[in-house]
């Protein structure tokens, strides 16, 4: 933070501003927009796209812009080299023009923001996601694209992913292991569905299916499943903790852990309901048994787990240092470290009928849960990020986790082509991409 912001001092004092194209235009690209055009010096947010052009102008709108409406190449590029607000009537406006610096994926799409990062990489952009459930379902094969292109794909800043790998640099950066990097929620029911959730929403100008997602757990388990993947820690058990409720002090949470296991694993992720007042925390311990002397002094506690918090996550207030730092310095949060460790399983909300057509996560039939991915893997799960359009072969109970063999895919999906190349690239399995070509020879 303390280099980002000198560094975008100057990027304002020489009138070259990041000129950022975001494409989404939500609650949190609401609040990007208004910060960007009016607190971040050195940044600009150049061009919005979104299906509903409207919400686009609104977000302009809302940062006290007001945008002009661009159909063509042309048009785009010389509206944007006129640093004029955008509206773009096509997101590969955005990702194909040389007067866009970096592209923001706000969209919570894992179908549509796979072609938009992949256009992005083509035409030379990095991307900075506000997109979990892209990167927790095939962020690692993203990431071999970015490289061949030389570009970055990105956590956010003040996100969860980004928000806990900040603080797990941090405590690396004293001496400390990370042993488990947690996650803090409010609520948890995996039964909560737009309707239970319509009220809240309304309330914070939200949408009901993305709130949903929150209080079912299946945002937390993509975001939990980023923090595996970039650090290599597994989870402890399909859905993490479940909801633990934990009241006591963040000093004490520790207790919730065997050392011993998690020595064992490496590390692992996980998540709890409760403490107030807590985001996220890394428990870590030290080697050196002079700097646990210090540690104990310094009111830590007396090990072997030692307690880092962070109270809070500003995700448009935060998301502005993401974008310098990919696009200033080539930081990239929340890298993977290599293939997928941990994954989100699509799990039955409710029964489930034969014939029936999956929802969107987020909606009213199923919910998500972090699951290994050598398990996931293994037993041929169907992942929450790609539930919409799959029709049910069979019944499923409530509770139970859907797989490939439940389920007729949408055709000729990319997320889906882009999953198979992950599983065979890093894991050296083909079940996937070869289910895809028998399905694709049937459908022929």
């Amino acid at each position: 933070m303390i280099i980002v912001d000198n560094a975008l001092q100057r990027l304002a004092a020489l009138d070259a501003p990041i000129r950022v194209g975001m494409v989404g235009a939500g609650f949190m690209a609401q609040g990007l927009t208004n910060q960007i055009e009016n607190s971040v010096p050195g940044m600009r947010m150049a061009a919005i796209y979104n299906r509903r052009p409207e919400r686009a102008r609104h977000c302009y709108e809302y940062s006290g812009r007001t945008p002009v409406m661009a159909g063509s190449q042309s048009a785009f590029d010389a509206a944007v080299e006129a640093r004029q607000a955008v509206v773009a009537e096509d997101p590969f406006l955005i990702t194909r023009s040389p007067h866009i610096d970096i592209v923001v994926d706000t969209t919570g799409s894992v179908e549509f923001g796979s072609h938009v990062i992949l256009d992005a990489f083509k035409h030379g952009k990095s991307v900075v996601l506000m997109n979990a459930e892209v990167d927790a379902t095939i962020g690692p094969i993203l990431r071999v694209y970015a490289k061949q292109h030389g570009q970055i794909l990105s956590a956010c800043d003040g996100d969860e992913p980004g928000v806990q790998m900040n603080l797990v640099r941090w405590v690396r950066g004293l001496g400390l292991k990370p042993r488990l990097v947690g996650n803090v929620k409010g609520l948890q029911d995996p039964y909560r569905n737009p309707t239970t959730q319509q009220g809240w929403a309304e309330r914070w100008g939200q949408n009901a299916a993305m709130v949903t997602s929150f209080a079912d757990g299946s945002k937390i388990s993509f975001e939990q499943a980023i923090v595996a993947n970039a650090t290599g820690f597994g989870v402890l058990q399909r859905g993490m903790s479940r909801g633990l409720k934990y009241d006591g002090s963040i000093m004490d949470i520790a207790k919730l852990y065997d050392v011993e296991q998690l020595r064992a694993m490496g590390g692992a992720i996980d998540y709890t309901v409760g403490p107030s007042l807590i985001k996220v925390f890394v428990l870590a311990e030290h080697e050196d048994p002079k700097q646990r002397h210090y540690l104990n002094l310094y009111k830590m506690g007396e090990g072997p787990l030692y307690p880092f918090w962070t109270p809070y996550h500003l995700v448009h207030f935060e998301c502005p240092n993401a974008i310098a730092r990919v696009h200033v310095f080539q930081d990239e949060l929340a890298p993977p470290l290599g293939g997928p460790v941990v994954e989100v399983c699509a799990v039955a909300k409710r029964d489930l009928k034969a014939g029936e057509t999956l929802d969107e996560y987020g909606m009213y039939m199923t919910y998500g849960e972090a699951a290994n991915a050598r398990e996931m893997c293994e037993n041929r799960y169907l992942p929450e990020g790609l539930v919409q359009g799959c029709r049910l072969k069979r019944d499923i109970g409530q509770n139970q986790v859907l797989t490939y063999d439940d389920v007729e895919l949408p055709p000729d999906r990319l997320a889906d082509r882009l999953r198979a190349e992950q599983y065979a690239h890093f894991m050296g399995e083909t079940w996937l991409a070869d289910l895809l070509q028998e399905r694709q020879a049937l459908a022929a």
